[in-house]
């Protein structure tokens, strides 16, 4: 079996282990298991019911992580996005008032259409005009993105105070003080170079708050997932082909394209997987798993799903191959059954995580074009603008835009590929369109 392992999934090649893949995959899903509960809750504000949801998002989770594993061989999970389930619930369902399932609808939509595109090269053929500073870009602006998550998740800083966007939050608080604690024990373990310093670090950090009454120990440890029937094939794909509904399908096309495309650049970039382009060989395997899981994700009842930015925690914890990909799908599927177990890991325990993940992140900086005022003023807006709009998608079609512009000016426009003014305008009709 060992042999089978290795050769499959070139473990040995890539400079892992059998049991160092599957930790990675145990701490991938440990910081993304959130989903879980968080998906179906923000989905439930929008009228689609919390049980069914949350089965379609673990079903949707498992199928594209194991096919990320097995396919594309590539240590990254796949699950709904945060931020497009947002987008649906609350602007497309709430303000613009369109049924839950004719919004699902623009999300088989979105999908397929990302069929078309990576099969027939056009999404790799734009992905690959990108140019290099905005890559490293989009690698520190996540970085810096997932940050401020954990710092957000952790109560370390607090948002929307009065006088300030941001605040330092309760250091008194024990939930507050042990995420710090989390966070330096995983950074001593990381120091002392021990294999598993996340997952450890998530693990001694949970049980502690067990004792301290941060958070609630489970009642019971095994549950009957609910019925998939309320939300399964329910999708309005008639209702959504309406011309007022093209600026919510343009919307969720982008967002998910370039979501999916930032984080992959991410994460390939910490694993080492970029080639001397900074280019992600074989990229249209990763993307089509991405298209197609969307596919079935909205025929499930969930949003558009793409490879996670917390597929980094996996890769810091040595994940290199499809095996750390397999061993997180397999604990989502088990999730269906787990689940009063797995969503009481508290916010204090895997937000430390995701801030020493951004940590790591901001390596590129030491890559970027800073003596050229042509590349660094994408690059800045790239990094600046994920963060402090809370977005990945507006930072970087700020970049796409600003590129083209900022090369004209300074007589540059032949740095511009063709790819790069189709990403432009898309960007464009990005800011344009979005009900913001």
């Amino acid at each position: 079996m060992k042999t089978f392992l290795d050769n499959y999934f070139q473990i040995k090649q890539h400079g892992s282990t059998i049991s160092r893949e599957i930790i990675a995959g145990m701490t991938t899903f440990t910081t993304m298991a959130y989903i879980i509960v968080v998906n179906p809750k923000i989905l439930e504000a929008a009228g689609i019911p919390f049980g069914p949801s949350m089965v379609a998002t673990i079903i949707s989770a498992f199928f594209g992580t194991m096919a990320m594993g097995l396919y594309a061989k590539r240590p990254f999970a796949v699950a709904p996005y945060m931020g497009e389930n947002a987008f649906i619930a609350f602007t497309v369902v709430k303000v613009m008032g369109y049924s839950w399932q004719t919004a699902i609808g623009a999300i088989f939509i979105g999908g397929v259409l990302f069929v078309i595109f990576t099969t027939t090269g056009i999404r790799t053929w734009m992905i690959s005009a990108i140019p290099k500073n905005l890559k490293n870009a989009f690698v520190v602006g996540i970085g810096l993105f997932l940050t401020f998550i954990g710092l957000n998740t952790t109560g370390i800083i607090v948002l929307g105070v009065p006088g300030a966007p941001t605040h330092l939050g309760d250091l008194s608080s024990t939930s507050t003080l042990l995420a710090i604690g989390c966070f330096f024990l995983i950074a001593l373990l990381m120091a002392r170079k021990i294999s598993g310093a996340i997952i450890i670090g998530i693990t001694v950090t949970t049980i502690a708050a067990f004792f301290l009454g941060i958070a609630s120990t489970p009642t019971e440890f095994v549950s009957m997932p609910p019925s998939l029937e309320p939300t399964f094939l329910q999708l309005d794909i008639t209702g959504s082909l309406t011309w007022g509904f093209i600026s919510v399908i343009l919307t969720v096309f982008i967002l998910d394209f370039l979501d999916t495309m930032g984080t992959l650049y991410a994460v390939s970039y910490r694993a080492g997987l970029l080639d001397e382009h900074g280019d992600l060989p074989e990229i249209e395997k990763p993307l089509l798993v991405d298209a197609v899981t969307t596919v079935l994700a909205s025929l499930l009842g969930t949003t558009t799903t793409g490879v996670f930015v917390e597929s980094a925690t996996g890769i810091e914890a040595g994940g290199r191959t499809g095996l750390t990909a397999v061993t997180t799908a397999m604990l989502f599927l088990a999730a269906l059954f787990l689940e009063p177990i797995l969503t009481t890991i508290p916010p204090c325990a895997y937000g430390p995580s995701l801030i020493i993940v951004g940590m790591l992140m901001i390596a590129p900086c030491k890559d970027l074009i800073v003596d050229d005022i042509s590349e660094l003023v994408p690059a800045f807006l790239v990094i600046t603008l994920m963060s402090f709009t809370y977005n990945l998608g507006t930072g970087m079609t700020a970049g796409f835009i600003a590129y083209p512009f900022m090369k004209i000016v300074t007589g540059k426009t032949k740095e511009i590929s063709r790819g790069l003014w189709v990403l432009c305008i898309l960007s464009a009709l990005f800011f344009i369109t979005c009900p913001h």
